[in-house]
């Protein structure tokens, strides 16, 4: 009985890549997925950490990436992920650091460098933002300028490779990882019917007919299974910590803009108390203009009083004048009609 064997599990692809036996496999895959990029075709190749059965069924943590040296030294390593997580950018640009790093011992000049090459099959979308299922990454200035043409990375996103028609052998590669495991070894598609592609399926087949390969299979296939949901996890906790975080930050803003309101409704209470002290001081000292106001009217008040009884007093004294001339006159009348009486 055959069973469904995912090309994407890293025992399966290391088993397509790196194992001795498959290496024409791996040459194959080099050339189509790097292409125009080489100099010139690659035509044998060295694996630095061949695929080993044994590993795998004993070491659930065996390093499961592919690395290879041609016959000009140039060097390449060739990875599967099924996970795309936070630090993976970091993790792809470390290992291809790494592998071209690893090249020169002490004392060795840097022009012993060879170029190193990074290829990265991705299942799920590290750059959903961006169209296009391929992309690289090269030493160079943002007008295009090679620093040093020493390889590269190059990331392939399989779920946004999406073709019936397959016109290169890069698209057949990655069409082979992206449905193998729904093919049928036994009425294989048009497009399957290459030397290279027979050769990949009889891989996937002896997983499916060897009890101790599939088991090993199996094993993985539990193992990264337990691994995505405790990745699953973890982003849902990180983003349930971030979530946390910025409800914080949120709020941490709305109490400093509220003590920054506070603050504010302080300085305009101050103003406001500066300015009432300001009017009840102008109060205080138009008070004291209103009543030495008083004052000085009820002054002339009292001098016009006093000058309106002089002026009466002073006409009394001046009626009462009057009044003597008019009897003094009378008296002087009378004496001389007394007068003029006696002489008759």
């Amino acid at each position: 009985m055959r069973h469904p064997i995912d090309p994407k599990i890293d025992c399966v692809f290391k088993a397509l890549l790196g194992a001795e036996s498959n290496r024409a496999l791996l040459i194959h895959f080099l050339n189509a997925m790097l292409g125009a990029e080489l100099p010139a075709p690659i035509s044998s190749v060295e694996i630095l950490n061949p695929y080993n059965e044994r590993e795998f069924l004993d070491d659930k943590l065996s390093i499961v990436d592919v690395k290879a040296r041609d016959d000009h030294d140039d060097l390449y390593q060739i990875e599967i992920q099924l996970l795309s997580y936070r630090d993976l950018p970091a993790r792809i640009s470390y290992g291809w650091a790494d592998l071209y790093s690893s090249q020169l011992s002490s004392g060795q000049p840097y022009s012993r460098l060879k170029p190193t090459y990074a290829i990265w099959l991705l299942a799920e979308d590290l750059f959903p933002e961006r169209d296009g299922y391929l992309h690289d990454f090269r030493l160079r200035d943002t007008e295009g300028q090679s620093l040093v043409e020493h390889g590269g990375i190059w990331l392939l996103e399989l779920n946004k490779f999406d073709t019936d028609l397959v016109n290169t052998e890069q698209e057949r590669w990655l069409k082979f990882f992206k449905e193998g495991e729904d093919l049928d070894s036994e009425a294989l598609p048009l497009w399957m019917q290459t030397p290279e592609m027979k050769q990949a399926m009889s891989t996937l087949e002896a997983f499916s007919e060897k009890d101790r390969a599939y088991h090993a299979y199996q094993a993985r296939q539990n193992y990264l299974r337990q691994q995505m949901s405790i990745q699953q996890e973890l982003d849902d906790r990180r983003a349930e910590v971030e979530q946390a975080k910025r409800e914080a930050e949120q709020a941490q803003q709305a109490t400093e803009q509220a003590q920054q309101a506070t603050e504010h409704a302080k300085r305009e209470a101050e103003q406001a108390n500066r300015a009432m002290e300001q009017a009840n001081r102008a109060m205080e000292q138009a008070n004291r203009a209103m009543e030495q106001a008083n004052r000085a009217m009820e002054q002339e008040r009292k001098s016009a009083e006093q000058a309106r009884m002089a002026l009466e007093q002073e006409r009394a004294d001046k009626a009462q004048e009057r009044a003597a001339k008019e009897a003094a006159l009378a008296e002087l009348e009378r004496l001389k009609a007394q007068l003029r009486g006696a002489a008759d």
